[in-house]
């Protein structure tokens, strides 16, 4: 189980998270919504221990991750949002350097880079440079990365950027059987649809603050509106949307 507690994080004194907690469980999937600018990226960030957080506990399995940061991150597999990869290797190398890092032996490495660039449909690119593959390929690379040692954490920053509609439903399918396995998986998106049709729970963050945290059923019957779609506007949109678009259709025609 991972609990967040109080977790603030501030840049040149400006908080971007002011006082979010949540928990993410085993055999769920907790959908972590908000728009652009919400302090997503930055919660993830925190959680994967990329970045130190300004003050708050995140505990895993009830211990505090910062007495044992190291022992936490190897059982975290994480997906970035920007695919932060070495470009000049090929797809099978990088594999191989993430494998080695986890330690996993050899030849079981071998076999699993094989087997789920195979079914990843990049078997052919294996030993092409992933400067050449394109955004959809990197985040299939990326998504077996984070899935090598078989984590009990998956951490997703809008992970499935890119991929095409056979594989976002491959990979719908995957974090849905991960998930019935007892993982934890926290998944940050903006696509709203997506978090719906997956997300055990939603959790809606809004200026670095949670505004809202239940099943999504639940939280269509409390504010009795029809979709997540609705609910999610209603809580973080304030602007007039419709006429903003026809303001822009405007000075699009201006001439």
């Amino acid at each position: 189980m991972l609990e967040v507690r109080g977790l603030v994080k501030k840049y040149s004194g400006v908080p971007v998270l002011n006082g979010v907690s949540f928990i993410a469980r085993p055999y769920q999937i907790s959908g972590y919504l908000g728009p652009n600018g919400a302090g997503k990226s930055t919660t993830v960030k925190i959680l994967a221990g990329l970045i130190q957080p300004s003050d708050g506990i995140i505990t895993w399995n009830g211990r505090d991750i910062s007495r044992s940061l190291i022992e936490y991150k190897t059982r975290i597999g994480y997906v970035p949002e920007e695919p932060l990869i070495y470009p000049y290797l090929t797809g099978r190398q990088y594999l191989q350097l993430v494998g080695r890092l986890r330690c996993i032996p050899e030849k079981t490495l071998n076999q699993k880079i094989d087997e789920l660039m195979s079914l990843f449909s990049l078997r052919n690119y294996r030993h092409a440079a992933l400067s050449s593959y394109s955004k959809g390929m990197q985040q299939k690379v990326l998504i077996s990365a984070a899935l090598l040692h078989d984590p009990d954490l998956l951490i997703l920053d809008e992970p499935m950027s890119g991929l095409d509609v056979t594989s976002a439903l491959i990979f719908k399918n995957l974090i849905q059987l991960l998930a019935r396995e007892g993982k934890v998986i926290l998944l940050s998106s903006h696509i709203l649809e997506v978090a719906e049709k997956i997300c055990s729970r939603v959790m809606i963050l809004h200026k670095g603050c949670l505004v809202a945290d239940d099943s999504v059923e639940q939280l269509r019957e409390l504010m009795n509106l029809p979709s997540l779609v609705e609910v999610f506007s209603q809580l973080v949109i304030h602007e007039d949307t419709e006429k903003i678009a026809r303001d822009i259709l405007e000075v699009i025609r201006f001439n």
